[in-house]
C-alpha cells in the first residue's frame, strides 16, 4: 500500500512511508547524456507502457540493494509468495529491497518490490495485505494508467521520435525524471477502497486472516502518530493516502462481518 523521498514509482505506491534513514531509495538518475529514441507519448500503447515498465523496474533494482536469495527476508518473502508466483493469469516476481522505507510496490509487468522496513514491521498477514492492495492496483489497471501518465508528463514529455515505430529506451536522467514525476502521483479514495477490497480477498483466496488488511493500516496510522523532532513521521503519507484510519476501521468491520477473529499479536 508509497513517501519521504517519496518512492519513485508508481507502479503502486500505496500504503506507505519512510522513515528517516540514509538507506532511502535511489530516485535520482547520473545524468549521462544519452539520447532517447521514443515514441511521442500520445501514441503510447499498452504494449509501450508494459516495456517502459520493464524498463523501469530493472533501473530500480539496479539503483537499490536487492536482498540475495540465501537473505532471511529474501527467504521469508519466497516463503509467503511461492504460492502465488502467477495470479488471476498475472505472472509476478518477487524481490526484497534492502532499505528502512516501510513499503512495497506493484507494477503492471508483475514485479513486485517489498522494502525491508515493511518486512521487520509487519506480521505475514499484514505483508500479505499489502502485497494484495499492491497486486490489486495492477489489476485494476490503476497502476498502468498512472504510469502512462508519468511517461507522457516526464521522460516524454518532449516527444522524442521513435525509430521504426517502437518505443525506444529511456536514458538514465529520463528515468530519473520518470522517477519525480511518479514519486508526485497519487490515487484517488475510490482506487485506494478497491484496492483494499482486492487485498482484503487476496488474504482469503491464500487462506490467510483477512484481518491482515486493518492491522497493516492500524500500524502505519499508529506510527503516523509518532513524533519525530518537531515533524510526525508518515505526515506525507497522509497527504496522499487519506483516511488511513478510516480505511483501517472499513476493513476491521469487514472482518468482523465475515466471522474472522483479529489475531493477537504479542508485543515486541
Amino acid at each position: 500500500m508509497s513517501v519521504y523521498a517519496r518512492f519513485g514509482f508508481v507502479c503502486a505506491l500505496t500504503m506507505s512511508f519512510a522513515l528517516a534513514s540514509n538507506a532511502q531509495l535511489k530516485l535520482n538518475a547520473k545524468t549521462l547524456g544519452a539520447g532517447a529514441k521514443a515514441v511521442k507519448a500520445a501514441t503510447l500503447t499498452d504494449d509501450d507502457v508494459i516495456r517502459y515498465t520493464k524498463e523501469y523496474i530493472q533501473w530500480m533494482d539496479e539503483h537499490n540493494p536487492v536482498a540475495p536469495a540465501d537473505d532471511p527476508m529474501a527467504q521469508r518473502l519466497k516463503k509467503l509468495t511461492d504460492h502465488v508466483t502467477s495470479y488471476e493469469g498475472m505472472n509476478l516476481n518477487f524481490k526484497v529491497y534492502l532499505v528502512r522505507d516501510i513499503n512495497a510496490f506493484a507494477c503492471a509487468d508483475g514485479s513486485v518490490r517489498v522494502c525491508a522496513g515493511l518486512l521487520q514491521t509487519m506480521t505475514d498477514d499484514e505483508v500479505m495485505g499489502v502485497i494484495g492492495h499492491e497486486i490489486g492496483h495492477v489489476k485494476n489497471k490503476d497502476s498502468k494508467d498512472a504510469f502512462k501518465t508519468a511517461l507522457m508528463t516526464s521522460a516524454l514529455k518532449d516527444g522524442v521520435s521513435s525509430q521504426g515505430g517502437t518505443a525506444g529506451t529511456l536514458s538514465d536522467s529520463q528515468l530519473g525524471e520518470l522517477g519525480e514525476a511518479v514519486a508526485n502521483s497519487a490515487y484517488s479514495r475510490n482506487q485506494e477502497s478497491q484496492a483494499d477490497n482486492y487485498g482484503y480477498e487476496f488474504l482469503k483466496a491464500a487462506k490467510l486472516n483477512p484481518w491482515g488488511m486493518s492491522m497493516a493500516f492500524e500500524k502505519l496510522w499508529k506510527a503516523s502518530q509518532e513524533s519525530s523532532g518537531d515533524k510526525k513521521k508518515g505526515s506525507q503519507l497522509f497527504s496522499s493516502h487519506p483516511d488511513t484510519e478510516k480505511r483501517m476501521n472499513t476493513m476491521a468491520e469487514k472482518a468482523k462481518k465475515d466471522g474472522y477473529e483479529k489475531p493477537v499479536v504479542a508485543a515486541k
